[in-house]
């Protein structure tokens, strides 16, 4: 697919979005409930049987989230970050961001438009990662080493609801650079951002979720795209697929969550990287993880705070599948044990601790073990 769709679809857009607001119908409401709103989130991780790297308390991520109704069929929301608090020339400090700038051209609760710099709509946390809403202080290894959260970028797309029971989201959006992949961490950090991307090929990704039985979200993901960006000799596509479920009943909640990654022509690419910079990434041919994750809640009904116990299972390789002539690492074949405890001071305010033991299939490099302590807010 080339980069002309996407001037073919905001003239569409914006003929639909006048259209929309002369009609006067009601519509979804996607903004906040405020014109500013945000997330904030502090965490302290301490090293366990590792008397080399220090403790580390950071003030991770500062959001603040903006929305504006034009009218009541056109919305524009946005968000901006800040990671680890200060952003200093070429020290590796922190990184400003902007993770979501969209509007959103709302026509039908089946069809609507959107537009701008968003979330890809890849597996549970991706799009839904502010603190209140997951157990544990750091994001799941899976959501972090498979799908690279958090994924942004520009494109557009539509979204709506069919029926009341299915939510869908598809979109074209700018490609990853598959010079940017790498054997420890996947497909993370490989997203053009939105920051003068290349577009020869725009990649295509999308979402369906099923709400039709109380308490439960079932979804499946994809994402399909050209990776040769800075290799633009070299064809690379890169697909995606994922699947998850959410469930809670009573003092009950869980999470299951599986996804894969495709990389074609990973043994060119990494012949190429490695003639390019001297050193190949030894990217793997596939990627893969799952995690499941169980929680219940303990307190009684009537006390005004929530404590919820929680214990999560982790299995995830960046190696998965290697091509013929590469080398395979067991350092990345990973699984993990997070248990731990989220206390909500208020449906928006929450104090996490958790004790993190991955491990890999080495004899040599042991994973690393962790306590940590976090508090998360959104407003």
């Amino acid at each position: 697919m080339s980069v002309r769709p996407i001037g073919l679809l905001l003239a569409p857009l914006l003929l639909l979005a006048g259209t929309a607001q002369a009609q006067g119908q009601s519509t979804q409401n996607t903004s906040q409930t405020g014109p500013i709103s945000g997330y904030m989130e502090m965490h302290y991780n301490r090293p366990i049987g590792d008397s080399i790297t220090p403790p580390i308390l950071d003030f991770h991520r500062f959001v603040l989230l903006v929305s504006h109704r034009f009218s009541d069929r056109i919305h524009f929301f946005g968000e901006i970050e800040l990671e680890h608090s200060v952003v200093e020339g070429l020290e590796e400090k922190g990184e400003l961001e902007l993770e979501q700038a969209y509007i959103d051209f709302l026509v039908t609760p089946e069809l609507n438009f959107r537009a701008g710099m968003m979330l890809a709509p890849m597996g549970i946390i991706n799009e839904r990662h502010e603190p209140p809403t997951f157990y544990g202080v750091e994001r799941p290894f899976v959501d972090t080493f498979i799908i690279p959260t958090t994924w942004f970028d520009v494109g557009g797309g539509i979204h709506g609801t069919l029926g009341g029971k299915l939510r869908y989201r598809a979109y074209v959006m700018a490609p990853l650079d598959s010079v940017e992949f790498s054997a420890e961490e996947g497909l993370r950090g490989a997203a053009q951002n939105g920051s003068n991307a290349q577009v020869r090929h725009m990649a295509v990704t999308g979402r369906l979720e099923y709400v039709g039985l109380r308490g439960l979200t079932l979804g499946a993901s994809f994402w399909r795209g050209d990776s040769s960006v800075t290799l633009v000799r070299l064809e690379t596509p890169t697909s995606m697929i994922a699947a998850d479920a959410r469930y809670r009943r009573g003092r009950f909640e869980g999470r299951a969550q599986y996804a894969q990654g495709f990389i074609e022509n990973a043994a060119e690419l990494n012949d190429a990287v490695f003639r390019l910079t001297g050193v190949s990434p030894n990217v793997g041919s596939q990627i893969s993880g799952y995690y499941l994750e169980g929680a219940y809640s303990v307190l009684p009904r009537d006390f005004p705070h929530e404590l919820g116990l929680f214990v999560r299972y982790e299995d995830f390789d960046t190696q998965f599948r290697m091509d013929q002539g590469n080398v395979l690492l067991p350092q990345f074949d990973r699984d993990a044990w997070v248990i731990g405890a989220n206390y909500w001071l208020d449906p928006d305010v929450v104090l996490k601790v958790d004790y993190s033991h991955v491990r890999s299939q080495s004899d040599i490099i042991a994973g690393p073990r962790s306590l940590n302590l976090g508090i998360g807010w959104w407003f």
